[in-house]
């Protein structure tokens, strides 16, 4: 597991731009193997997290949320390891995710809504919770989901 580990807690993110910058940061330096859960509400930033993760580990874009594909494969530019970009929320369980055959040893995969199911796949991994403003005068309504708040991620190693 290769994430810097000052990269570990709680860090305040001002706007999409840091939220992809954060991401490029660690994507530099992750290695065939890694997994990555995302966890966070509609509009958090979790994709706009992975664009970023995918620049730094140079694979071909565009970056797009799975949900409706389930998963997505970005190949390597630079001969390093493809990125599988998963969105868990429609999966019921662990089983259906091993149904994608996704090559968790020679990949680099981020699975959004994947916490439920990280234990069964990995013994260790990276969990990531990005959360966002929610009710207040920094509320977002359903129309503005994507605007610059703050956001905070939290940044943790589980497993072993």
């Amino acid at each position: 597991m290769s994430i810097d580990p000052a990269f570990l807690g709680r860090h305040e993110i001002r706007t999409a731009d840091a939220m992809e910058n954060i991401g490029l940061r660690i994507g530099e330096q992750l290695e065939p193997g890694d997994l990555i859960v995302l966890t966070g509400p509609l509009g958090a930033g979790k994709t706009t997290f992975t664009r970023g993760l995918a620049e730094g580990l140079g694979v071909r874009g565009p970056v797009q949320s799975p949900t409706f594909v389930i998963a997505r494969t970005h190949p390597s530019l630079v001969e390093g390891p493809p990125l599988v970009h998963v969105d868990a929320y429609r999966l019921g369980s662990a089983a259906e995710l091993d149904d994608l055959d996704i090559d968790f040893v020679r990949s680099v995969v981020v699975i959004e809504w994947g916490r439920p199911m990280a234990s069964a796949i990995a013994d260790a991994w990276w969990d990531i919770e990005i959360e966002r403003p929610v009710g207040g005068a920094e509320a977002l309504d359903d129309e503005d989901l994507d605007a610059d708040a703050p956001r905070v991620i939290t940044i943790e190693r589980l497993g072993d």
